[in-house]
């Protein structure tokens, strides 16, 4: 990786010196400051609100010395992402298996972000959240998710958690973005997910590889395993 990375922040607002304790703190890991790497996507972050034109913020990140946890990392899979995002979101469901679900990833997938400056994985949005939520929930099985994540392409987010990072993010500069273009392609990418969702053939709930989270508690599955 890169020691010197360029990032884009979208916002309804110029953000020249961003600030930790700004974060929301139900975002996808944590309260921190996030970022991408993709200029067009950091255009649609910014045009979220119809009516209004927003701003993407221009940053260089100095990596040097930082600590990084990469989700995107093959040593990583889909259920350590999930179990970083029960700690830190809200999971809403009726099914009786959920609870156990996300007391089991959290215990088996969760990860100790403690030590991390940075941190590198796929964005949770509307769409996608709905989808770790259909895995919890045992709607949707392991490999589904995974390959719904390419397909989609949800977009890599770099989230800086520590006044280290924070001492080592320079700002660039801001440029406003029309929002009558980029808010159409935020909705667009929202329904498009979706739909490649809906696509996924339904007969692979026969399938024996494909692991469901009831599969998974009943085998007492961990990280690591090599079915994932």
């Amino acid at each position: 990786m890169a020691k010197q990375i360029k990032l884009y922040h979208g916002s309804t607002q110029i953000v020249e010196h961003p600030q930790l304790e700004k974060g929301r703190v139900n975002n996808d890991f944590g309260q921190g400051f996030y970022c991408t790497m993709l200029y067009e996507l950091a255009c649609e972050w910014a045009s979220k609100r119809e009516d209004v034109n927003g701003y993407v913020n221009e940053y260089r990140l100095d990596l040097s010395g930082l600590k990084v946890l990469d989700l995107t990392d093959p040593a990583y899979n889909v259920l350590n992402w999930i179990a970083l995002l029960i700690q830190n979101r809200i999971f809403t469901s009726a099914a009786s298996i959920s609870k156990q679900a996300q007391e089991y990833l959290t215990e088996h997938f969760g990860i100790n972000v403690s030590g991390y400056d940075v941190i590198i994985g796929n964005r949770a949005d509307n769409s996608y959240f709905s989808f770790a939520q259909d895995l919890v929930n045992n709607a949707i099985s392991v490999q589904k998710l995974a390959k719904q994540m390419k397909l989609g392409k949800p977009g890599i987010q770099y989230m800086l958690r520590t006044k280290t990072a924070f001492d080592q993010l320079t700002y660039v500069g801001a440029q406003e973005v029309d929002w009558t273009i980029y808010h159409a392609k935020y909705l667009k990418r929202d329904i498009k997910a979706k739909k490649n969702y809906l696509k996924y053939p339904v007969d692979l709930i026969l399938d024996p590889k494909e692991l469901f989270i009831l599969d998974i508690l009943r085998g007492g599955i961990k990280n690591g395993d090599l079915r994932l």
